[in-house]
């Protein structure tokens, strides 16, 4: 069976990848690209439709499955079309608010959507083994999240460092929200037990780095992920693509459902 693909804002970074990506597969079509009105005109080489409006491109593909790695209030905007027409949705998007998460997770309920802030296999992966790890070394161990991303990235900390941050909270029965600190400046204090620090740093072409640190009496354990190219990402979108077709709705997925 050949799958259809729509890729949303298939002129950016990581859309022009996935795009790429799905034409070269040989079980994937890549079967329409959406841009906006201003950045219509770079989608001329794709031998695809190409729109700015992806309820015309679900129209003409019934049944196709839409990757999104968009903004928040264009993503929402999917989902709702994604439901108007049982689509799959794939968002590889970040920065979402409670509140949007919410609306998603509405929409999850009425068709299949996939959500995940980092679509690489080892970073879900990392996410199964870090509460583990957390729960070993104990509570007399700090863990800190340090992350690097490039300097076109607008929402800091990343959707990855958040859910990291999450799940080693969790593991130790914390609030997540609460246990994130996401700045130090003056004087602070000691710090204290109960809090995971979450720091960011932005500059060059950094595709995304993230590093875990485990820091108790006499030494550090260092757990770090390092992407190398825009490529492990958009394979990891194709292969949630891959895996989400006959899922039903009534969840959001995320990528330790298709592990």
């Amino acid at each position: 069976m050949v799958i259809d693909i729509i890729v949303m804002g298939a002129a950016g970074r990581m859309g022009a990848t996935v795009a790429r990506l799905a034409a070269e597969a040989p079980d994937l079509r890549l079967a329409g690209a959406v841009e906006s009105p201003a950045c219509l005109h770079k989608l001329q080489g794709l031998d695809c439709p190409t729109d700015t409006d992806v309820e015309a491109l679900l129209r003409r593909t019934p049944g196709a499955t839409v990757a999104d790695f968009t903004a928040p209030p264009v993503s929402l905007a999917v989902a709702r079309a994604a439901v108007g027409h049982a689509a799959v949705h794939i968002i590889g998007t970040t920065g979402f608010s409670p509140e949007q998460k919410a609306e998603l997770g509405d929409s999850a309920l009425r068709t299949p959507i996939f959500l995940s802030p980092n679509m690489s296999v080892g970073v879900n992966v990392l996410l199964k083994l870090l509460p583990e790890l957390a729960r070993a070394l104990g509570a007399d161990y700090d863990m800190e999240i340090l992350e690097i991303h490039h300097n076109k990235k607008k929402d800091a900390p990343s959707g990855t460092a958040l859910r990291l941050a999450e799940c080693l909270a969790e593991a130790r029965g914390m609030s997540p929200d609460a246990a994130q600190r996401h700045c130090r400046d003056g004087l602070t204090g000691e710090r204290p037990k109960g809090e995971i620090g979450v720091q960011t740093l932005r500059g060059g072409d950094v595709v995304g780095v993230h590093t875990v640190y485990f820091m108790g009496p006499g030494e550090r354990v260092e757990v770090t992920h390092q992407a190398h190219s825009r490529e492990n990402f958009a394979n990891g979108a194709l292969f949630a693509a891959r895996r989400m077709q006959g899922r039903k709705p009534g969840k959001l997925y995320t990528m330790h459902d298709l592990l």
